[in-house]
């Protein structure tokens, strides 16, 4: 379903073969710890004289295979390999910090998504409720607030506090993208007796906690960090789905159907709709999926030609000619290769390349297009990118927020650091940030989803005119 790679290798993660994935070990999915864990923790107090005890705690022998298949099973059995595993999340019965002397802080970095405020209020009633944690802040404007310069004042955070910010979409402490002095946070870290440390952000916020990592153990601090994964375009490595991803597709298929509504309302209409993906086009695709009213679907991981006898432009006509309309719905990242190429990288200041509007230059294009073939055709163009992810988090993923922030509470409290929390095979797992920023996942055109896409489209395959 996914492909990723690792290292020099890569792989397809459906139907896994073990040989394939010779680059990694075990050790590449253990989690660091700040120490031994002495502290009885107060869910055992809690728990102690009821059943629910016996079942409540995991340890780190409790692990969760990377690939479940009968096959990779039988490999590994008949050659005497271990099987890659994650560490299984969830709370341990001793715990590495005394509540009553810590303090927490919780930071937002990057894009909007929906969900963030659902994070914040759940890691801070976890904290409250079950750790009886109670100092606890939030960082305004992301890692600018950890520099005193910006000025950002710190807000204290507490269930009160938090108790209606799950009913609106953005961040309560805001948010910012840009790399900070990693010695300078730290600074603020250790100046204002912050014992955890907890990021909410994409890929290129939890290179930051891993930095900020690496600067507490190089002072021999302890402070944990964990990372909560925050992306709409759901390309995060060796996690099932992020937060936001599945809110931000269910939002865009009504769009979808308003888009086609609009394309059938004229007589060769093309409706496109942009959708954000910057490198993976995880949200186009299950969005056509949802509503499968769509008759192309353009990703960054399948180039595409506009012009020619297997090109986008001619596959578009044919359909217009037999249909009479067409539902285009493109990621921000697709078809980057059909730009003039200037040699100027532009990038944000998270460092991600700003890539150039696809959306508008195939509205242009396929005008031009038809009207030099005097073939008749309305072109309309939507782009309802920002409001998709300032949306308020769907039910489920207001479920799947809470789990998150649930078992990033559970990990710190056990003094796990530089992890981020996810889910694999149903189950919540610790991932080192290291491994799960070591690429970004995309989709893969050999696997299931992408062909449930060519199925429910009836797109080509390839829009390549030098495919093979």
């Amino acid at each position: 379903m996914y492909s990723n790679t690792f290292g020099l290798e890569t792989f397809s993660i459906e139907g896994i073969k073990q040989t394939e994935i010779k680059a990694m070990t075990n050790q590449d999915f253990e989690v660091k710890s700040l120490g031994e864990c002495s502290v009885t923790s107060p869910l055992y107090n809690a728990y102690a004289n009821t059943p629910m005890v016996d079942g409540l705690f995991v340890d780190n022998n409790d692990r969760i295979l990377y690939d479940a298949t009968l096959e990779n099973f039988q490999k590994c059995l008949k050659e005497g390999i271990e099987p890659i595993t994650f560490e299984k999340a969830g709370p341990r019965e001793k715990i590495f910090f005394s509540p009553a002397n810590t303090k927490a802080a919780i930071v937002t970095c990057g894009g909007l998504c929906p969900g963030i405020n659902n994070v914040i209020r759940s890691v801070v009633n976890g904290l409250y409720y079950r750790y009886n944690v109670k100092n606890i802040v939030g960082i305004p404007y992301g890692y600018e607030g950890l520099i005193p310069e910006f000025g950002h004042t710190w807000v204290d955070l507490n269930p009160n506090v938090v108790k209606d910010i799950h009913l609106f979409g953005g961040s309560i402490l805001g948010s910012s993208r840009g790399r900070q002095n990693i010695e300078r946070m730290v600074d603020t870290l250790e100046r204002n007796n912050i014992n955890m440390l907890f990021t909410i952000g994409g890929d290129g916020t939890l290179s930051g906690n891993h930095v900020i990592q690496e600067e507490i153990e190089r002072r021999g601090l302890k402070i944990a960090t964990a990372g909560i994964p925050k992306t709409i375009d759901n390309d995060v490595n060796f996690i099932h789905k992020t937060f936001g991803f599945e809110t931000a597709f269910t939002t865009a298929a009504p769009i979808i159907r308003d888009a086609h509504n609009e394309a059938t309302g004229a007589f060769n209409g093309v409706a496109i709709v942009k959708l954000m993906g910057r490198d993976s086009g995880f949200i186009a695709a299950n969005a056509a999926l949802a509503m499968p009213d769509v008759n192309f679907v353009l990703v960054p991981e399948s180039e595409f030609d506009l012009y020619g006898p297997n090109g986008f432009l001619e596959a578009l006509k044919e359909r217009l000619q037999v249909g009479r309309h067409a539902v285009v719905v493109v990621a921000e990242g697709a078809g980057q290769n059909l730009f003039d190429s200037d040699d100027s990288v532009v990038k944000d200041a998270s460092g991600n390349v700003k890539h150039k509007d696809i959306g508008v230059l195939l509205k242009d294009t396929i005008t031009k297009f038809f009207k030099d073939q005097e073939f008749e055709a309305t072109v309309k163009y939507i782009d309802p990118s920002y409001i998709i992810r300032s949306e308020q988090a769907n039910a489920s993923d207001s479920i799947f927020c809470s789990s998150l922030a649930m078992n990033a509470v559970h990990g710190v409290m056990a003094g796990k650091t530089d992890f981020v929390v996810g889910r694999w095979n149903t189950h919540f797992t610790y991932l080192p940030i290291p491994t799960a920023t070591s690429s970004r996942k995309k989709i893969d055109l050999n696997g299931e989803l992408w062909w449930s896409v060519l199925e429910n489209t009836g797109q080509p395959y390839s829009m390549k005119n030098d495919k093979k």
